[in-house]
Order: C-alpha cells, then sequence, then structure tokens
C-alpha cells in the first residue's frame, strides 16, 4: 500500500461533476489517499483549463447538463489527450457505461460503489498510465535510432530481424558476406544494441515485425 501512494502522490487527478456535495466528497477521498486534487462542476470548466493544468487520470460523471460525460470522452479523444478516464455512472447507465468503454475510458464505477473499489480504479489507470507512457518513449527512441540509419544498414537490420543469416542477406542485396558483417557491426551500434535479441526486441517496439 505504502509504494502505491509513493506511485500516485507525484500525478493530479481531475475529478468532474456537476453535484457540489459528489464532487468534494470524490475529491475528500482521494486527498486521504494522498492523491492531489482538482474539481471542476462541468466538462467545459475542465476543457477550458486542460491545456493549463495537463491530466494524469480523469474522473467524471456521465450525466451532467451541458457536455456529458460521453462528450467528454469523444472531445478528449479528438483532443488526443491520453490521460486515463474513470467514468461514474447511475444505476441502470449500464448502456451508457459500455459506450463509454467503447469510446476509451478506461473504468466506470456504478453509484453507490465503495471507496476501495474507487481508489483501486485510480491506481490502476495511474499504472497503466505510467506503462503506456513508458511505452510510448521507448518507441521515439527506438525510432530516433532508426533513422540515423543509411538505407543499406535498414536493409541488412531486416534481414536479421527476420531471421536470415548473414549469407543470406548477402546475397539477397548482392554483397559479400563481410560487407554484411561490416553493416550489422555499424547499425549494432547505432541501435546501441548489444545483441541480436536487443534487435529483435526494438523491431517489435516499433512494429517491424507486425508487432505493437
Amino acid at each position: 500500500m505504502t509504494s502505491e501512494k509513493v506511485t500516485v502522490q507525484k500525478v493530479m487527478v481531475h475529478v468532474i461533476d456537476d453535484d457540489d456535495a459528489s464532487r468534494q466528497s470524490l475529491a475528500f477521498l482521494l486527498q486521504t489517499a494522498d492523491i492531489e486534487v482538482e474539481t471542476y462542476g462541468s466538462a467545459t470548466a475542465f476543457l477550458d483549463r486542460l491545456a493549463g493544468v495537463g491530466a494524469s487520470c480523469i474522473i467524471t460523471d456521465v450525466r451532467m447538463p451541458g457536455m456529458s460525460g460521453i462528450d467528454l470522452l469523444r472531445r478528449l479523444k479528438d483532443l488526443k489527450v491520453e490521460a486515463p478516464v474513470i467514468v461514474i455512472t447511475g444505476h441502470g447507465d449500464i448502456a451508457l457505461a459500455v459506450e463509454a468503454m467503447k469510446i476509451g475510458a478506461a473504468d466506470f464505477l456504478e453509484k453507490p460503489f465503495d471507496d476501495e473499489v474507487l481508489l483501486a480504479s485510480v491506481r490502476s489507470a495511474l499504472r497503466q498510465r505510467d506503462v503506456d507512457e513508458k511505452r510510448h518513449a521507448e518507441r521515439a527512441e527506438v525510432e530516433s535510432r532508426l533513422a540515423a540509419l543509411s538505407n543499406r544498414e535498414r536493409d541488412v537490420l531486416e534481414g536479421l530481424v527476420a531471421g536470415r543469416a548473414n549469407k543470406q542477406i548477402a546475397y539477397e542485396l548482392g554483397i559479400s558476406p563481410r560487407t554484411v558483417e561490416i553493416y550489422r557491426a555499424n547499425l549494432m551500434n547505432k541501435m546501441q544494441a548489444g545483441s541480436l535479441s536487443d534487435l529483435v526486441r526494438m523491431a517489435l517496439v516499433v512494429g517491424m515485425l507486425g508487432g505493437d
């Protein structure tokens, strides 16, 4: 429990609910768990401040006057905001909850919900956000290294991660096996790969092998 609190102390959770009592209750619950909170009485109020505050995690009621929680999800998707969104629904709003999940909500909670269920949902969303951020950063780094390769080094890389031997790559490219070895050494250095398995992992990261 202590390690989880350390993880979430450095982030900000944004609570959006037009009901004052619900909003204050959620804020109090999160604050008692050492999670920093900002609250908003409407989705538009949150969007007005989004550029300035950023977002680590968003909790929004699904039914609100003006812009609903569903409308907010669609708007966040259009804006390419990747913060996880937890949707709070009333009893009987399962159809709306399912729609929210389809649009991209990380989770939905049906009122009334247990405090620990909400906290677990927030922590799970924040953990997944950290994983996603690391994955994006790793992909960007690998793509930067790939961009530094010459066309021929890229050809050799594609052959290597496809499982071809140096001689086979040499034959396909019309060069000598020795030249392939030179290109291989150069690209290993540029990619900062200590082994062929490192290269394969990097290829997976950027989708060269059909991975994500």
